[in-house]
């Protein structure tokens, strides 16, 4: 959508002119709310219908499952057209450059020079107000570097306390308030507690408060296929922009690929999620225990883990009552057999996951 210069800062004079700010709040009538935005162009997709300009999307899954290789092929693809700042607090430069290598040349990838990637130096790291300096200079040098997309990898080292809602909450602000004051489009990679590839993967799997998920434009997670153990697939859970074209009816598959030392998802076709799950098995179960033990361990509530692992309250009762017994017949504090640790081999280099 073309707007005419001369005509957008006429409409933006007349709707300041329309504005009454009292407070915190800005109020204008629904109808001019309606033709100053229509006046502005759409937001247009950053990366396919995942995430668009202007949002704050979220990435998540389950450990080892490739959602860091996944972050960087997204900012490889918009850093041809704009530049994008990728903090990563996962990895040294020497990890990162391993991971694009090709191991039997030793050439490196190209990325495109428009992808700018940020580590944090251990030198000028302050602990005392780690979470506002590191938003602080984040903000810094976005705004040096003239970006307007930031990938951050990941919401551990934003947010150290976000599975307390409050803490959450404010955190969230801050992103948005960061958004709204630069126009800035935001991509934070999260995780999920271990999770049993027998159910479909949903709000509930993002680890952390559910203040987290309510306050994110767009939410997309990457689930592994129990058909192939190379293979992933992305599912849209939460949309604002586009249209939800990727839920569990049709899901994007793809497989692990590291071509010419350039790992990265390889399109592979769409499909219905409910291909890629397995019958539950024991080992699920192991999950689940393990998960609600990690838990209790942190002194959460049934309600608060119910909430979270997206199970019934009474069914944490159960689980706990199972643990107590199982702790009092070992004579230890551990839990005999709930490791829940997937013995399946991954083919691909474990290094090449996150």
């Amino acid at each position: 959508m073309q707007t005419d210069p001369i005509k957008a800062i006429s409409a933006e004079i007349e709707s300041a002119a329309a504005t009454e700010n009292i407070g915190m709040f800005t109020i204008k009538s629904a109808n001019r709310t309606l033709s100053d935005a229509h006046a502005r162009p759409n937001p247009d997709p950053l990366y396919y219908e995942l995430w668009y300009e202007g949002e704050v999307c979220c990435l998540f899954s389950d450990s080892n499952l490739g959602k860091s290789i996944f972050a960087v092929q997204m900012a490889e693809e918009i850093a041809r057209h704009q530049n994008v700042l990728l903090v990563d607090c996962e990895l040294s430069d020497k990890q990162f450059q391993m991971r694009y290598t090709d191991r039997d040349t030793g050439i490196l990838h190209k990325f495109p020079p428009g992808l700018l990637r940020a580590e944090i130096n251990p030198m000028a790291l302050n602990v005392k107000n780690y979470e506002e300096n590191i938003l602080a200079h984040i903000e810094e040098a976005m705004q040096q570097l003239g970006c307007k997309v930031v990938i951050i990898d990941n919401l551990t080292y934003l947010c150290n306390n976000s599975d307390k809602g409050a803490d959450a909450g404010i955190f969230m602000m801050k992103l948005m308030n960061l958004k709204k004051q630069y126009g800035w489009s935001l991509l934070i990679v999260a995780h999920t507690p271990k999770r049993a590839l027998s159910s479909p993967i949903t709000q509930n799997d993002l680890a952390g408060s559910k203040k987290l998920y309510n306050f994110f434009d767009s939410v997309i997670a990457i689930g592994k296929s129990a058909k192939d153990k190379s293979l992933r697939y992305v599912k849209q859970l939460k949309v604002r922009a586009g249209e939800f074209r990727y839920d569990s009816d049709n899901v994007i598959v793809y497989e692990i690929s590291n071509a010419d030392g350039y790992v990265h998802f390889q399109f592979r076709n769409f499909d219905s999620e409910y291909e890629h799950l397995r019958e539950r098995t024991p080992e699920d179960d192991n999950i689940r225990l393990d998960n609600v033990k990690e838990l209790l361990d942190k002194n959460k509530s049934y309600r608060e883990i119910a909430s979270i692992l997206g199970i019934s309250k009474s069914l944490v009762g159960k689980i706990a009552t199972k643990l107590k017994s199982l702790s009092t017949s070992t004579g230890t504090n551990e839990v005999a057999g709930t490791d829940g640790v997937d013995s399946e081999v991954i083919e691909l280099s474990p290094s090449l996951f996150d």
